[in-house]
C-alpha cells in the first residue's frame, strides 16, 4: 500500500485519456497515467475518508487515495468487499479534518481464506449485488421520472392564460431582507437568546427547519422586525441555490432569519400557495441563472426581488391552481419517498450480503446453489 501522485487541478479535464481518482472515486480525467492492472483504492482524506473503490486498467491515482496492490494469493475483488466492510473511515486520525494513512490500515490483521474460496466469495457478491445494484439504478430512474413529471405538472399549471395580469412582485407582496448577523455579539441588556432561519434550512422539499436551530441574542426591537408568520415564503439570498423557496406552514413566533434569506409575504392579490408555486417554478426553470447570467455570486437583494414579473389570475383561479398543485405534488412526492425507501432497504441488503460473505457467516457455494 502506498498513496497516489499528486496532481493539480488544472491537470484535471472533464473527458481524457485516463481517469484520475482522489478520496471519493473518479475526479475526473488526464492525458497521464500513474498505474495500470487492477487495484483497490482507499480514500484517504475527508468526511468519507476510508471508503472503496476497485478499479482497473490505466488511470492516475492522485495523493488523496492509497493504492492497495494484492498479493499473489489475494483476489482483488474479495479484497475489496473485505476493506469496505472493515469499515476504515473509524481509523481517522481527526474529528476536524478527517484522514487515514497507510500507517493506520496497513498493522490491521485480518483472516485469508485461501484463494479459491475469495474467488467463490467474489463472484457469488458479483452476481447477488449486480441484481441489487440493478434494482437500485431501477429506482432511481423511477424517482427521475416521478420528479420530471412533477415539474412538468407545476409549469403546466402556472402557464399564463390570455385573461391572467403580470405584476412585479412589488405590486402583490412585502419583501424583507433578513439582516446581518454578529456571530460575536456577546448578550447585553434586554437581548433574548433567539433561534434564526439560514439559508441551509431552507430545504429542497420545500419546508423550512424550525428545530435546533442556531441562535443569537437579539433585542425586541430585531425581534420585532423579523416577524415571520404562517404563509410566509421564505428564499435563499444567493450562491448556488439562489431563488430556492421554502413555504413556513406553522406559525414561527420568536425565529428570526438571517440575511442569506429572503422573505415574501402576500398581499391581498396574491394567494401565498400560488405565490410559493410560481416560485418554486422559477427557481427550477433557472429563470435566476438567465436572469442574472450566472448564480455562482449573484445575490437576490430585496431590490431585484421586488422587480421580478409574476404572472397570475385572479384569487379564485390562484387557490384552485394552489389547490391542485398540492394534491398533485403529494401524490407524486409519497411515491419519491416510497422509491426511496426501496433504495435504502436495497443498500441494507447488499451491505449485509458482503459483510455476511466476506466474514464467512454462511457458504456462498452452498447459497448459490440454493439460489
Amino acid at each position: 500500500m502506498r498513496a497516489g501522485n499528486a496532481i493539480t487541478v488544472d491537470a484535471i479535464e472533464s473527458a481524457g485519456t485516463y481517469p484520475v481518482y482522489g478520496a471519493n472515486g473518479l475526479r475526473g480525467f488526464t492525458s497521464h497515467k500513474t498505474h495500470c492492472g487492477t487495484h483497490v483504492l482507499i480514500g484517504r482524506q475527508g468526511a468519507l475518508c476510508g471508503n472503496v473503490h476497485l478499479v482497473s486498467g490505466d488511470f492516475w491515482a492522485s495523493e488523496h487515495a492509497i493504492v492497495a496492490t494484492p498479493a499473489s494469493k489475494v483476489d482483488a475483488r474479495w479484497l475489496a468487499a473485505l476493506l469496505h466492510v472493515m469499515n476504515l473511515g473509524q481509523y481517522s486520525t481527526s474529528a476536524a479534518q478527517p484522514g487515514i494513512g497507510v500507517g493506520q490500515v496497513a498493522p490491521l490483521v485480518v483472516y485469508v481464506p485461501p484463494l479459491d474460496e475469495q474467488r467463490a466469495i467474489a463472484d457469488f457478491l458479483d452476481h447477488e449485488t449486480a441484481q441489487i445494484n440493478a434494482l437500485v439504478a431501477k429506482q432511481k430512474e423511477c424517482i427521475d421520472l416521478l420528479r420530471e413529471r412533477r415539474r412538468t405538472i407545476i409549469q403546466h399549471a402556472l402557464q399564463p392564460v390570455e385573461d391572467w395580469k403580470t405584476s412585479q412582485i412589488k405590486h402583490l407582496a412585502q419583501t424583507s431582507l433578513g439582516k446581518m448577523l454578529d456571530a460575536g455579539r456577546a448578550l447585553r441588556e434586554g437581548d433574548e437568546l433567539a433561534p434564526y432561519v439560514r439559508a441551509a434550512d431552507i430545504l429542497a422539499d420545500g419546508t423550512i427547519r424550525l428545530t435546533n436551530l442556531n441562535e443569537m441574542p437579539f433585542s425586541a426591537d430585531e425581534m420585532a422586525y423579523f416577524d415571520l408568520q404562517r404563509d410566509d415564503v421564505l428564499l435563499i439570498e444567493g450562491g448556488a441555490t439562489v431563488g430556492r423557496p421554502g413555504y413556513l406552514a406553522a406559525d414561527a413566533p420568536g425565529i428570526a432569519f438571517q440575511k442569506t434569506v429572503n422573505r415574501l409575504r402576500s398581499g391581498p392579490d396574491l394567494n401565498a400557495r400560488f405565490a410559493y408555486w410560481s416560485m418554486l417554478m422559477l427557481y427550477e426553470s433557472d429563470y435566476y441563472a438567465n436572469y442574472f447570467g450566472s448564480v455562482s455570486f449573484v445575490h437576490l437583494t430585496g431590490e431585484k426581488l421586488r422587480e421580478i414579473p409574476l404572472s397570475h389570475p385572479n384569487m379564485d383561479e390562484q387557490h384552485r391552481i394552489a389547490t391542485y398543485l398540492d394534491g398533485q405534488t403529494t401524490k407524486i412526492d409519497a411515491l419519491i419517498a416510497k422509491a426511496q425507501e426501496h433504495i435504502v432497504l436495497a443498500k441494507e441488503r447488499r451491505a449485509a450480503l458482503i459483510t455476511a460473505a466476506v466474514t464467512g457467516q454462511f457458504d456462498v457455494r452452498t447459497a448459490r446453489k440454493a439460489g
